[in-house]
Parts: C-alpha cells; structure tokens; sequence
C-alpha cells in the first residue's frame, strides 16, 4: 500500500499507525511498586492529565480489565533495565525449559493486552512472554535520540537488556507492524540470540518508492500532512482532550467487533485511548524514524541480507490487508540460501492476530513446534 493510505491510517488513531506497504527475571519486581500517573517531565506531562482524562493508574486499570478474562496463569511484573527504565512483562509460563520461549512484540501505538485473543493457545506446550515496547503501553517513556539509527538502536538496547534481565539464551521473536520491524533490527544485531523470526505484517521494510509522487494522493491527506507533519502521530487525539475516548470509538468501531468474543463493551477502545494518550516517547521515536507518509528512514529491505542466514523468517500477512504484502517475496530474493516462507491468513486484514486469531494462532504454533 501507498504511504499516504498508511498516513491517513495514522490520522485514524490507529494503534498501528502510520503503517508503509508494511517467567519474572532476576531484576524483576511484582506490581506491588507504585505506579506514578506520569513518568514525564515539563509542562506538557502536566498539563495532560487536565486536558486528558488518563492517568498510568487508568491505563493499568483498562489492561487488567483484559487480562481479567484470560484463564490461563500468568505473572505480571517491571524488568528494570538500565537508566531507571523498565519493561512491562507478562510470562506465560509452563516450564518447559526444553522449549524455546516466544516473545510477542506489538505495534505502534499498541500494548500487552491487545494479544488477548492469542495468550491462551499459543502457551499451550512452551512460556510466551509479552512485552510492552520501550516508550509505549505500561514500559516506561525515557527521551529517545532524534536520529533515526540511534533511536532504534535504543529500542534494540532495551529489548537486549530485557533478555540479559529474564534470563533467557534462545528466542522465538514474533513482532507485530513495528515489533517486527524492531524483532529484524534485534536479530540483525544479535543473531546468536534468534531461533526463529516472525514478521507479522511488519512496518518499515519497503523503501519509499521513487512514483509514489505520481501516484493519487488525496488533497486533504496531503493538506493535513502538512498542517501535522511537526507534530507526533497521535498528537491529535491528545488534543481532543476528553472527546479522545469518543473519537477512537467512533473511528475504529472495527475493534469492538475484532473482540467481541471476549468483551461485548468498549474495554478494548478504552485501553487503546489510555495507551496512546500518556506522554509521547515511543511515538517520538517513531516519528524520527520516518520519512513522510510513514515510510522507514532505514528500510529493512535495504539490510535484511545482512542477517544471519542461519535465521529462519517466516512473514505473515492478512489476505485483506491494505498493506503490501510482497515483503516476504524480497526478502526470499535477498536471503537465497535462507528459510524463509510468507502466510496469507484468510479474512484477515492488518490486525491478523485479532481478525482472525484462531488461524493466526494456529499458523505460529506450528511455526514455533518446527524450531523445537
């Protein structure tokens, strides 16, 4: 897809935004730590909270109104890592330590709660763990640098020290739209760690193609482009202050939908608004990540063939995604004498793991049985 479809998701509120044709460890601690209603400083993380009804204590409150529905037993906990930060975990755990882990990474704009249609299969027979990225969700929301490599560089640093911090040797990374962007970058960086990479319609592989001017661009994408291009994807629905809530509802009704088998009222809106209206950290990142309409600054296509080609990548997409779906095709051309294998979903659109989860889930326990 276009980057300016992907641009206009973003305006759209989207958890996923700005999308381009693309067991507690040994520093862990229990939520008994107090959570503050802000971890950010200056006047804009003190004026939110008056504009915007949400709160950390808000969002930790709409995440355990998901988690209240999975059965399967679990443990929640910060894993704290270096300069003060921390990363919010939930472990599934079976312990079975001859099983290779699976990590779950969410998207822009996501968290740990919206795998809630996922936890209870794919924990069957091995731990999953997942992650609220660094800047985002309940993790904590640290300055990131303004260049675009240093930034991903401090997302990769995290997520390496989260390992350090669990404890874990081998991984099986899933990563969702920029998770799997991120899971690439970690596994380009630390290949020794990676068993299998699942790319789950992942953000930030294509480059931005040379006729995307040519292409039709409609006039109020590209008027609101420039009217928001200095400010952070999800600027707007912190402007709405307490219309935002309404805002995601009436823009994203889909979601209510995606989840119905599990809630039958707006708890997934809720905890989409709460995590997105906290103060920008991850957002920001994102954004000096990118160039207009949502496209990689470094494109992972450019270095996929660098990757260890001992690493198998399997790459999964929604058979009705907007999204281009021919990432996995290049990356096959770019890695010849490697494993890799793209998966259509059927009826499923860019939220696969919500559209149709009992596929998905299907789809990436075998993928992880194939490993161990």
């Amino acid at each position: 897809m276009a980057g300016a479809a992907a641009f206009a998701l973003s305006l759209a509120v989207l958890p996923a935004a700005s999308q381009s044709p693309a067991a507690g460890g040994r520093h862990a601690c229990d939520m008994s730590d107090s959570e503050t209603a802000s971890e950010g400083s200056g006047w804009l993380s003190s004026w939110l909270p008056a504009w915007c009804p949400t709160s950390l204590p808000h969002l930790k409150d709409a995440e355990e109104k998901i988690l209240k529905r999975i059965t399967s037993t679990y443990s929640k906990q910060y894993v704290y890592i270096s300069n003060g930060n921390k990363i919010w975990t939930l472990t599934f755990s079976q312990d079975l330590s001859l099983k290779t882990p699976l990590i779950l990474l969410h998207g822009f704009g996501g968290g740990v709660g919206l795998w809630a249609l996922n936890f209870e299969d794919l924990c069957e027979n091995r731990t999953v763990y997942a992650i609220d990225l660094l800047g985002f969700g309940r993790s904590s929301r640290p300055h990131f640098d303004t260049d675009a490599e240093e930034a991903e560089n401090q997302f990769v640093e995290s997520i390496e020290e989260w390992r350090q911090a669990v404890g874990l040797d081998k991984m099986i990374f899933l990563g969702h739209n920029l998770g799997g962007f991120l899971a690439a970058a970690y596994s380009l960086k630390y290949p020794s760690r990676v068993k299998h990479l699942i790319l789950v319609e992942p953000w930030g592989f294509p480059e931005r193609p040379d006729n995307e001017q040519e292409r039709p661009i409609p006039i109020w994408i590209k008027a609101l482009g420039a009217m928001l291009s200095p400010f952070n994807p999800l600027a707007g629905l912190r402007l709405a202050g307490p219309f935002g809530l309404s805002l995601v509802q009436r823009l994203r009704p889909d979601f209510k939908r995606k989840y119905s088998s599990m809630f039958d009222d707006n708890t997934v809106a809720e905890y989409i608004y709460h995590c997105n209206v906290q103060s920008p950290s991850g957002e920001t990142a994102f954004k000096n990540m990118t160039i207009p309409y949502g496209w990689a600054k470094r494109p992972m296509l450019q270095r996929i063939s660098l990757m260890d080609q001992d690493i198998p990548i399997t790459v999964i997409y929604g058979a009705r995604s907007c999204i281009d779906g021919n990432s996995g095709s290049t990356i096959q051309s770019l890695r010849p004498k490697s494993y890799v294998k793209t998966i259509a979903i059927l009826g499923a659109g860019h939220y696969v793991y919500a559209d149709q989860p009992e596929d998905f889930n299907q789809k990436v326990k075998e993928i992880c049985d194939s490993v161990d």
